[in-house]
């Protein structure tokens, strides 16, 4: 007889002979060794990574996409005996979601609603159905545009802030020159206040004494 133990997060196949007996669970098993294959499955959360995919968006412009997924196995029996690769798949199937989602859009619909580039969780769990795999989140993680589409982007924005900077100062301009149109209408029609303006400009000039005078200020 052979003893095993199995972890909290470990469940472990038995086969006998080329086929599965049971699927031991937590804690100490023993079993005849004897024609016996034990088949380690963890049934902690994992995280597949999906690099950079260069994609086609709606108007044939060409966007990398990279995506993570998180996952984990409830059915051990199924992901042993199912597929050869299960995690081979469902990193197909998060390819094949990244397709769709770009293909069904334009690159500016893309860039400008974040939104849009969501992965549906459903869609990519369909692929790989039956494999014993539940499908945590997936979520698109960088987006990344080819060198000439990123300039551009660069100097469409910096057009834009100039836009906004150049627009500011005709305002300022405008209220200023405004500003000047009502002070020089309210003097055109009460020119008494021009000639008090002119005597308090002068009451505040000083004047620099010669030597041994004293400066007299108004």
């Amino acid at each position: 007889m052979a003893v095993v133990r199995v972890l909290d997060w470990q469940r472990v196949l038995l086969f006998v002979d080329g086929r599965l007996e049971r699927v031991l669970e937590p804690g100490r098993h023993r079993y005849r060794r004897r024609g016996a294959t034990l088949e380690t499955v963890d049934t902690r959360r994992r995280i597949t990574a999906v690099p950079g995919q260069e994609l086609l968006t709606a108007d044939g412009l060409s966007l990398r996409l990279s995506a993570q997924l998180s996952w984990r196995v409830v059915d051990p029996v199924a992901f042993v005996t199912v597929s050869t690769a299960p995690e081979q798949e469902l990193y197909s199937a998060a390819q094949l979601a990244l397709r769709d989602l770009v293909a069904g859009a334009t690159l500016d619909e893309l860039v400008t609603d974040r939104g849009r580039l969501a992965l549906d969780v459903a869609a990519v769990s369909a692929h790989v159905d039956g494999l014993g795999i539940e499908l945590l989140s997936a979520a698109v993680r960088d987006v990344m545009l080819p060198g000439e589409l990123r300039r551009a982007a660069v100097e469409t924005l910096l057009a834009r802030e100039q836009g906004k900077a150049e627009l500011e100062r005709a305002r300022a301009e405008a209220a200023s020159l405004r500003t000047l149109a009502n002070a020089a209408r309210v003097l055109e029609e009460h020119p008494a206040l021009l000639r008090l303006r002119t005597i308090q400009s002068a009451a505040t000039i000083v004047l620099t004494p010669e030597p041994g005078q004293v400066a007299v200020k108004g």
